[in-house]
Order: structure tokens, then C-alpha cells, then sequence
């Protein structure tokens, strides 16, 4: 089996799972590496070194520590991974187009409708694929929460509700200035898991309705590297509203970094014969529960699929198989695009006072198939 040939841009807090995805799916590798800043493409490479009893692989081979630009050139490269901070996400994705190479980025998309739409307009002149996290929503979890609804245990879906509630990142991210500037905040930062796993379930979204607002002009780091140094906040850090989605159900949502304690539930869904509780939807796996209309209590679910751990690289291994079988990729750009279509329109609703209507679209994603095998895919 011919294996797709990846590159990595960005060698930030996240990268380390995907690097560790890199040599567990069997579909794609990882041959070169790279970061915006000098030092840390080699520093990680030196990380992954002696990883492979914890991760259990076998790492056979290191990727080539090469600049971003030379990594862009390089004709082995033919999918570049892309883990920069989101304010870089929109400029490497197009570098790597422009480069003739397919391209899969960390979320969000980018920080702008207008550079989202240059990065799909890009891969459609160049006929390449465009992918994009989250791809939690390939989790046992949810995925079983899924079938669950297109099998009908819920009935007609109604609503949902979405809830991210924290205090913020500050405490304990390295570098946590990026949460904090245009492109940042709870809903640029966590919203994309929660709507794509909307989506996932319900479909494209219609309309948003939306409040927002900063807490704190400012805000100081303690975690150690940065401890005390104090950040102007530029975005809002609490948005509230509801989407309205064009199969008619109605997400009550909430997203924001100014709450000290909550019990609320991360996704609960409603239908007209039952009700789902959903997942964390930054994870991939973790307990379902079922209750049917009439019944005594909640129920667990059993998950029905595999990838109940962290999984995260399994959406390039889902683009993998999209390139060399010629099907849809369901992480996609049209996917990835409308969510930040509606994160925006969170936004644009509080500062406007109004409801605005989602001008993108997108297909729901495919279900995945039942009895897959860990570090394979369709």
C-alpha cells in the first residue's frame, strides 16, 4: 500500500498527537518538519525520538527537519499538515496550495470568511484537496451518537444545547496570547468542536442569533514560562446565541472563558421520541446516554465504533484515503468553511443586534463504517 507523504508546519502544544497519529495510521507518513520559529522543528523531532513504547509503534524512521520554504518545495510532500497558531493558518495553507500540494490544518480554518473562501477558491483552480480539524467527530462516541439518530432512536431531532464553559487558558497553555486576539476567544477556539459535531448530527446550519462580550480588558498569564505577563484582550471571551439549522432543530449555544465553575452538560440533543447525551466533543470517546420518551431513566450506550482514544490525525488518514481512492474526505474544507461561516456569525449577530443568515453550506459528513480496525480507515 502506497502511504501519503506528509509534511508538518507548526510544532506547537498540539503537535505532539499528531505526530504520534503520523506512525499509527497506516495510510500516511510523516517525512518532514518544519516551524516558524528556528529551533523547534529540530526540538520536537528530538522529542518523538524515544516515543515509540509509550505510543506504542514502531518508529522507524524520523522526519526531515527542513525550513518552512524548503519544506514547500520538497517533491516528496505531497499533503502538507498544517499546526500553526490560527492567525498563520490562512497564509501556510495557501503556500502550500500554491506549492501544488494538498493541505490539512489544525482549526480553525483560518480567522476570516474572506481568507477561507480564498483558500477553497485556491484548491478548486488547483484541483487539490483541503482538509481541517476538528476530527473528534470521528470518535466512538459520537459517531455512535450518530447512528443513534439516523437510526432513529430520537425521533424527529427538535434542539440541542451546547455548552463550553471554563476560565480561560492562561493558567496553563505556554503561550496562551493567541486565545486572546482576533481569530481567538472561546468561540474560534472551542467552537469548531462543537459545531462540527452539531453538524455531523444534524446538518448545515440556516441562521444564528448571538450576544457577546469581554470580561476583562486584560488578562495575565500564570503559567510558568510567561508568569505575569499581562495580555489585552481583543475578542469577545463570552458569546451566546442559537443556530437555527436547515433541518429545522434549533442549538441553544454557549461559549466562553468567564466561567469559573459550571455542571452543565457539554451536548445534549432533543428529539420527539427521545433525548442524547452527547460526548465532550474535544474528545473522542466517552459515555452516551440514551432515554426514551416514556422510560424510567437514562441509559449507556456501548460505543459502536472504535477511535475511543485520542485519535486526532485519523481525519488525515480519512484525506489519505480521499486521494488515493477518489471519494469525499468528510473533515473538508466546505465542512470546515461553514463552521467558520457560523462562528463568525456569532459575532457579526451581537455586534449587529440582529439574526444573520449563514451564506455557506456544506454536506454532512459520511458516517463511518462499522468494524474498522484501529489505524485503518475506508
Amino acid at each position: 500500500m502506497k502511504k501519503l507523504k506528509v509534511g508538518v508546519v507548526g510544532c506547537g502544544n498540539i503537535s505532539g498527537v499528531y505526530f504520534k497519529g503520523g506512525y499509527r495510521f497506516k495510510n500516511y507518513e510523516l517525512v518532514a518538519v518544519a516551524d516558524m520559529v528556528e529551533g523547534k522543528a529540530k526540538a520536537k523531532v528530538e522529542e518523538i525520538k524515544g516515543k515509540g513504547d509509550e505510543w506504542k509503534v514502531k518508529i522507524e524512521k524520523l522526519p526531515a527537519v527542513q525550513g518552512v520554504d524548503e519544506l514547500m518545495r520538497n517533491p516528496e510532500v505531497e499533503l502538507v499538515l498544517n499546526l500553526t497558531v490560527p492567525k498563520a493558518h490562512a497564509e501556510v495553507s495557501l503556500k502550500a496550495l500554491e506549492a501544488g500540494k494538498h493541505t490539512y490544518a489544525e482549526k480553525p480554518f483560518a480567522v476570516t470568511r474572506e481568507d477561507g473562501k480564498k483558500i477553497m477558491a485556491l484548491a478548486n483552480k488547483k484541483g487539490l484537496k483541503v482538509g481541517c480539524a476538528p476530527d473528534t467527530f470521528f470518535g466512538g462516541g459520537h459517531q455512535t451518537c450518530r447512528k443513534l439518530i439516523d437510526d432513529g432512536w430520537i425521533g424527529t431531532p427538535v434542539a440541542a444545547t451546547a455548552f463550553m464553559t471554563c476560565a480561560g487558558h492562561e493558567s496553563w497553555h505556554p503561550d496562551p496570547e493567541f486565545y486572546y486576539q482576533v481569530g481567538g476567544g472561546p468561540m474560534f477556539d472551542m467552537g469548531p468542536y462543537y459545531l462540527t459535531a452539531l453538524i455531523n448530527m444534524f446538518g448545515p446550519a440556516k441562521r444564528v442569533a448571538g450576544m457577546a462580550r469581554i470580561t476583562h480588558a486584560e488578562r495575565t498569564i500564570t503559567s510558568a514560562a510567561k508568569y505575569g505577563k499581562v495580555m489585552k484582550v481583543e475578542t469577545p471571551t463570552h458569546i451566546t446565541g442559537a443556530i437555527e439549522f436547515v433541518n429545522g432543530a434549533i442549538a441553544t449555544v454557549i461559549m466562553s472563558f468567564d466561567v469559573q465553575f459550571a455542571e452543565l452538560p457539554r451536548i445534549e440533543v432533543y428529539g420527539t421520541r427521545g433525548s442524547l447525551n452527547v460526548p465532550d466533543p474535544n474528545g473522542f470517546g466517552g459515555v452516551v446516554k440514551y432515554r426514551a420518551a416514556k422510560a424510567p431513566g437514562w441509559s449507556e450506550i456501548p460505543s459502536l465504533y472504535g477511535y475511543m482514544d485520542n485519535s486526532r490525525g485519523i481525519g488525515v488518514s480519512d484525506m489519505a484515503s480521499a486521494i488515493a481512492t477518489g471519494r469525499a474526505h468528510r473533515a473538508n474544507g466546505d465542512l470546515a468553511c461553514h463552521v467558520l461561516d457560523v462562528m463568525q456569525a456569532f459575532l457579526d449577530a451581537a455586534a449587529g443586534g440582529k439574526t444573520v443568515e449563514v451564506s455557506t453550506t456544506c454536506e454532512r459528513p459520511a458516517i463511518l463504517p462499522l468494524g474498522l480496525r484501529d489505524g485503518e480507515m475506508d
